[in-house]
């Protein structure tokens, strides 16, 4: 009897197994895609506008069919590069163009992992975002140059994020910019969704 008591007492004082909370100022979101599975981390309190903006178009289910269309790979450092995805500047299913919110503003950077909007001029980003795959100091802002406004990061699943800069692409491209970038069997973005 004293055993059992022993045994349920322990089990009682045991703290749950759980995953930890994100840490505050974060709202967690996986992207389901056919690809696998990639998580994460936006940061709400150094960039509410974008951040904000993005998880209106997750809880619209804005995100869901969506696909990653474009592998920007590094010319000179292989593995390196960006993954592009979202509405792909379909005008019939987003929202308002927000305010642009630089890197010299929020704090943030561009390094391995970051998520952040893509755009055309400073105050056009509306449904679709890139995550870097290496360090990318070239899209933060600096003097007399606005950059990209990052946002977040991959908590997990830049195996998956890799493996889509690595799909075959088609050697043209919808712009100068972006000529062997289009990917040819584009992932889909099944569900976007917030974690609790």
């Amino acid at each position: 009897m004293i055993p059992r008591l022993l045994t349920i007492l322990a089990l009682l004082l045991t703290p749950a197994l759980t995953a930890a909370p994100p840490p505050r100022g974060e709202v967690r979101v996986a992207l389901e895609t056919t690809a696998g599975r990639i998580v994460l981390a936006l940061d709400v309190r150094h960039a509410p506008i974008t951040a904000g903006n993005f998880l209106r178009y997750v809880d619209a289910g804005k995100f869901n069919g969506t696909t990653f269309y474009r592998a920007a790979r590094s010319k000179t450092r292989p593995g390196v590069g960006l993954i592009q995805g979202g509405i792909d500047q379909n005008i019939r299913v987003s929202y308002f163009p927000i305010q642009h919110e630089p890197t010299n503003v929020t704090g943030l950077r561009h390094v391995d992992g970051t998520v952040s909007m893509a755009r055309n001029k400073p105050g056009t980003a509306m449904g679709d975002f890139f995550i870097c795959v290496g360090p990318a100091p070239s899209l933060d802002a600096a003097p007399n140059y606005p950059g990209y406004a990052a946002f977040g990061h991959v908590v997990s699943g830049m195996d998956v994020v890799k493996k889509i800069l690595q799909l075959k692409t088609y050697p043209g491209g919808f712009s100068i910019d972006t000529v062997g970038q289009t990917i040819v069997d584009r992932p889909r973005i099944t569900a976007a969704h917030r974690l609790p």
